[in-house]
């Protein structure tokens, strides 16, 4: 943990932006949200994964920012966290046998409230499940999706690490299964800013939303005073 903390330059191309307002008339898919049925997920914060990496340690703080306006405005905040589980034939093959093992206890042992990042407080309402593919939302891998369909969740807004693995995983899968997603660019983490970019890209480009921590919290708190009103 020598290397300060700090955040990936982030980018959305004018290009993009540009083709997206020709196509249908407004530079984002979702300007508004219900926080009420809005979730922030955040994906795999956990040691293995912040500790040696300063930009995951540089999101710290916008996640905590999200996860305390979600609660505010009535969302609902979700942590999800690497299973252990044994590697598949297939793992063991493309990782090799010894980095198939580190991945599988990726996400630590013992009670999962104690495997999250340390700078992470879990309330009482908040949702603490684990995944066993890369996808928070891929089928039979993690009971997310029917809690938050319970919850009457529609839009999700991702956060975490790694950028271009993990989080871009559940956002395609998520976008596949009907939400709205949003990736918040300024509270994922990736191991470059180009790996970091060529995801945002992507989701921007075909699954969803990306916007700023900033932005992210002015929709909630906008929101929240149009339900009262």
């Amino acid at each position: 943990m020598d290397t300060p903390e700090k955040l990936h330059a982030w980018l959305i191309e004018d290009r993009e932006y540009a083709r997206h307002e020709e196509r249908r008339g407004r530079r984002f898919a979702f300007p508004t949200l219900d926080p009420p049925r809005t979730a922030l997920v955040v994906i795999d914060m956990v040691p293995f994964f912040v500790t040696g990496n300063p930009y995951c340690r540089g999101i710290v703080p916008n996640i905590g920012r999200l996860a305390r306006t979600v609660r505010k405005t009535g969302g609902t905040v979700a942590w999800v966290l690497p299973a252990a589980i044994e590697p598949t034939q297939t793992a063991q093959e493309f990782y090799g046998p010894e980095a198939a093992e580190v991945y599988r206890t990726a996400g630590g042992t013992g009670p999962l409230a104690q495997r999250l990042w340390r700078e992470f407080t879990i309330h009482d309402n908040d949702v603490l499940v684990e995944k066993s593919a890369p996808s928070a939302f891929f089928p039979g891998r993690c009971p997310l999706p029917e809690r938050l369909e319970q919850r009457g969740i529609d839009t999700v807004l991702i956060a975490g690490t790694v950028t271009n693995v993990c989080c871009e995983s559940s956002a395609r899968d998520a976008s596949t299964l009907g939400l709205r997603v949003i990736t918040v660019a300024d509270a994922n983490a990736a191991g470059r800013d180009a790996d970091h970019n060529a995801t945002l890209h992507t989701i921007y480009r075909s699954f969803g939303d990306v916007r700023a921590t900033a932005e992210v919290v002015a929709m909630l708190s906008a929101g929240c005073r149009c339900a009262g009103s």
